[in-house]
């Protein structure tokens, strides 16, 4: 049983975040809240929140902080986020992390802690640029780390396996970067609070045992 249950993931890109929630999100009741499926859905729903972001995002503009964590603070006050939740993708900046204290604090759901996924940067690279995608279904394979039965070939269709442009190592690498530089103050600002907890392993299940252990 956790009794620290309201989450944010933070780690690189191929650093195992979604992987990790999809094993919490089995094992207990959370909730699993992604600004990018939120953002979706707001547009989808045609609420206020939506439709100002919808104009902005076809207007080729960013989504100002506000309005971002306006549908975050929407999503946490549901009645399925009691039990808990893991917040990834958000925040990504210091101005985003106040405006979601502030709606914790309105909400009555105080941050327990920040999980950050620490992964070595070669490891990082080895992930994101072996990653394969199916023509066919778009099923996700890792020739490191998840490889299809047959060289190239889909497990689940039969489909041809591509690799995205996106996964170059040139690409790999300026994402990284770009992590770093948005997020170490980031985790700065979280540390000076006692929230983060670092996990370094690589197994999953390592990694799953060794948040248990902390957040019990």
């Amino acid at each position: 049983m956790l009794t620290q249950k309201n989450l944010i993931f933070v780690g690189a890109p191929g650093a195992g975040k979604g992987t990790i929630s999809a094993v919490m999100l089995e094992k207990y009741p959370l909730v699993h809240i992604s600004t990018g499926d939120i953002l979706r859905d707001e547009v989808k729903r045609g609420t206020e929140l939506g439709q100002q972001a919808s104009v902005l995002m076809k207007e080729g503009k960013l989504v100002p902080d506000e309005i971002v964590a306006g549908m975050v603070r929407a999503r946490l006050a549901q009645k399925d986020c009691d039990n808990g939740f893991i917040l990834d993708g958000f925040p990504r900046t210091i101005n985003q992390a106040n405006l979601l204290a502030e709606a914790l604090k309105e909400l009555g759901r105080p941050l327990d802690r920040v999980v950050y996924l620490q992964v070595d940067d070669e490891i990082i690279l080895k992930r994101l640029t072996a990653r394969q995608n199916c023509k066919k279904c778009g099923a996700i394979f890792n020739k490191i780390f998840m490889p299809s039965k047959v060289e190239n070939v889909c497990d689940n269709c039969g489909g041809e396996l591509f690799q995205r442009p996106d996964d170059s190592l040139e690409t790999a690498k300026s994402r990284l970067e770009v992590f770093y530089k948005q997020t170490q103050p980031l985790l700065d600002y979280y540390t000076e609070q006692g929230k983060v907890l670092a996990i370094t392993e690589l197994d999953k299940d390592k990694i799953v045992a060794a948040i248990e252990k902390e957040l019990a």
